[in-house]
């Protein structure tokens, strides 16, 4: 099974999500700078699981980007 860099990348920023944890979420900006990866393009990702329901923003100063459900039930 292949992979495309998009769907990798997807991935890392999920893992790198959940790693942060529900109370605290990551911003674009954050996640570009971790994953090595431009702001826009991170944003276009986080747009795509927003819209298919795997992640959540959150609004605010201290806001960004959560699982919209706990790790162990994203398939």
């Amino acid at each position: 099974m292949k992979i495309t860099a998009t769907e990798e990348y997807g991935i890392r920023v999920l893992i790198r999500i959940a790693s942060a944890g529900q109370e605290n979420g990551m911003s674009i900006p954050q996640l570009s700078e971790a994953e090595g990866l431009s702001e826009p393009h991170v944003a276009k990702l986080c747009r795509a699981l927003r819209m298919a329901g795997t992640i959540k923003s959150t609004p605010g100063a201290k806001g960004g980007y959560v699982l919209s459900k706990p790790a162990q039930e994203i398939i």
